[in-house]
């Protein structure tokens, strides 16, 4: 593949909100109707709220995990993940089918990629292909993609590749540690309009993700974007982990071993001007999602991000 013309940088806007979320734009104006409906946007938390986030957070400090299973974890990240894809196969995940609600201009025919004769676009951490198929489907009938799709896991990547929706026309797909110099079957530098980053910096080592987002940004074209979505700080996954699940400051381990990083905003976006990322959108989701059958309230955290290369 040869590298893309330079684009000229979009202009940046630093106060915008996604145009959308998988939910739409509903905002919980009147506390007794909460069970209305299944799921609220933009909920602040109250000063109590967050108090007793920190507060869980802070305990749960005393119940780390033992140091020598922290090691062994820390030490082999991509096993765990490999042997979850061997297990589940394509089982577990459901295709993000909200995505172009969130990132419109993943869609070859939006107006922000009309004048581009070729689009290409890296999904990294795609797992079995959960965001790469619905993208080749939305786009299927253009000829102006390519779709770059890397895992560390190599067995996803057997998954992904061994379904019948693989087309190689369109698709490559390819084994990647992110944290490492990119392999030969990656895009070739400066070529990337797009990269996808859906719950992929939270599976890395705090101390590892500046050597992941220089490697993805010599892969982005001046101006081309990086598209981002991730766990923010007092999650409600963050704030039911137990015992035996704290590694250290921010960064856990589920129960099948894959790591988890719960970020702060001002740490995520500072992270990524150190890179040559311009913040053109950032945004935390505060989400309440609602039981309405048990009575249950869920805050969900997440932060979402388009961010540009700098020309």
């Amino acid at each position: 593949m040869k590298d893309e013309p330079i684009m000229a940088c979009a202009e940046e806007n630093p106060d915008e909100k996604p145009k959308c979320n998988p939910f739409g734009t509903r905002f919980l104006t009147d506390d007794t109707k909460v069970f209305e409906h299944n799921a609220w946007d933009d909920v602040e938390w109250s000063p109590e709220q967050q108090e007793e986030a920190q507060r869980i957070v802070q305990g749960q400090k005393s119940m780390k995990v033992d140091e020598e299973k922290a090691m062994r974890l820390l030490s082999t990240p991509a096993d765990q993940w490999d042997a979850f894809y061997a297990h589940n196969e394509n089982r577990f995940f459901k295709d993000r089918n909200w995505l172009l609600k969130e990132f419109p201009e993943l869609n070859v025919e939006d107006e922000s990629n009309l004048q581009k004769e070729k689009i290409e676009i890296l999904e990294v951490g795609c797992g079995v292909g959960n965001t790469t198929f619905p993208l080749l489907q939305v786009n299927n009938s253009s000829s102006r993609l390519m779709l770059h799709s890397c895992d560390y896991a190599p067995n996803a990547i057997r998954v992904l590749k061994s379904q019948d929706a693989y087309d190689p026309e369109k698709m490559n797909a390819f084994v990647w540690d992110i944290t490492q110099p990119a392999s030969q079957e990656a895009p070739n530098v400066g070529s990337l309009d797009y990269i996808v980053c859906i719950y992929v910096l939270s599976a890395i080592h705090p101390d590892n993700i500046k050597n992941a987002l220089k490697n993805l940004v010599r892969l982005l074209k001046p101006g081309g974007s990086l598209l981002l979505k991730d766990y923010g700080r007092y999650d409600l996954t963050q704030l039911r982990f137990k015992k035996d699940r704290l590694i250290d400051g921010n960064l856990y381990c589920r129960g099948d071993g894959t790591l988890v990083y719960f970020f702060d905003m001002e740490e995520l976006e500072t992270l990524l001007a150190e890179h040559g990322l311009q913040k053109k959108v950032m945004h935390v989701d505060r989400r309440l999602i609602v039981n309405r059958a048990k009575q249950v309230k869920m805050y969900r955290q997440w932060i979402q991000g388009k961010f540009l290369k700098s020309c």
